[in-house]
């Protein structure tokens, strides 16, 4: 298939760029290079640069796309409180402009890259698809209004879509890792502290009604999420929007995360007790039940170590270059 991938010099989409080059796809990537990285655009990808919403629809007319895998987005959820009008423009706007122009160009296969965060603080967990959606910040707002858009295309104009929303992506494939120059994940934070770039690890209440006291989410490894883009791709239907969630199936703690980090790095990476974030829930896992059964996807990297590894992998390599190369 012809894939035009909207944010493919991010982490995610760079690394499905790569899976689905792999696969034998061709691969045309749009990034504006807000947040991306140069050095993520995979080998063998043709690169447009330009916003989305603006050069989409010259794209899609200049050759015969069967599909869009849309990641590009704005997705930091403390600066989407801040900045609520740049995240329903840059997430919400752009991607009914990149519906129009898929419309427009006979392009009706479409795989989305939404978020847990549609869901806001889930009653029961594990997660499922029919759980209640209460986003509590505008950035799941924002990916959550997309859902709705996309049904309602499905709907009226007949577009094949998958949206698939993932809980906490860690690892790394290649040579492609998690490098943004604000970072919030747990993971690469830890690694950071290993690398001597944090003095410490801060742990967010050790007061939890979970096992160690410390909150437990669900980590999914990039490649495994890669894989599931694909699936989604080869099996997406005429007149129908699918949701799946993806996840491991497999919780962790921040304690866990923390030590797996120590034994495979070798540092003794010091961590700090702090206060309780607010809305922050003691539980964060997903049921990928129905993406299993409907997909047939598997995730193969399960293990927190196996997933601490290849981001160790990737960032210790990085090291002090890490920022150095961005835009």
């Amino acid at each position: 298939m012809k894939l035009l991938v909207t944010g493919g010099a991010g982490y995610v989409g760079s690394v499905c760029a790569t899976v689905l080059l792999e696969e034998g796809h061709e691969v045309v990537i749009v990034d504006n290079f807000t947040t991306g990285n140069r050095e993520a655009v995979p080998a063998g990808a043709t690169l447009v640069e330009g916003d989305v919403a603006e050069v989409a629809g010259d794209v899609l007319s200049a050759g015969d796309f069967d599909a869009v895998v849309h990641f590009a987005a704005r997705s930091l959820v403390g600066e989407s409180v801040d900045k609520p009008d740049e995240y329903w423009h840059h997430n919400f706007v752009t991607t009914l402009a990149l519906l129009d122009a898929m419309r427009a160009n006979n392009v009706n296969n479409l795989v989305f890259s939404s978020t847990a965060a549609t869901y806001g603080e889930p009653k029961v967990v594990p997660i499922t698809e029919d759980a209640e959606t209460k986003p509590t910040n505008p950035y799941g707002a924002t990916k959550l209004a997309i859902d709705y858009a996309i049904s309602s295309y499905a709907k009226a104009f007949g577009l094949a879509a998958t949206s698939l929303r993932y809980f906490n992506v860690a690892g790394a494939y290649g040579n492609v890792g998690e490098n943004r120059e604000v970072e919030t994940h747990l993971i690469p934070l830890i690694l950071q502290v290993a690398l001597g770039h944090r003095d410490k690890i801060m742990m967010f209440g050790d007061d939890w009604p979970t096992p160690d006291g410390t909150p437990i989410r669900d980590y999914i490894h990039i490649r495994d999420l890669a894989q599931a883009h694909v699936l989604a791709l080869q099996s997406n239907e005429k007149g129908i929007h699918r949701i799946f969630n993806l996840g491991s199936g497999d919780g962790y703690s921040v304690k866990e995360v923390i030590q797996a980090c120590r034994e495979v790095t070798g540092h003794p990476i010091p961590a700090e007790v702090a206060p309780r974030r607010a809305g922050d829930p003691a539980v964060l896992i997903a049921s990928s039940e129905k993406a299993m059964q409907q997909l047939g996807w598997r995730p193969q990297f399960t293990d927190i170590h196996k997933i601490v590894e290849d981001a160790w992998a990737f960032t210790s390599q990085l090291g002090d270059k890490a920022h150095s190369a961005r835009r």
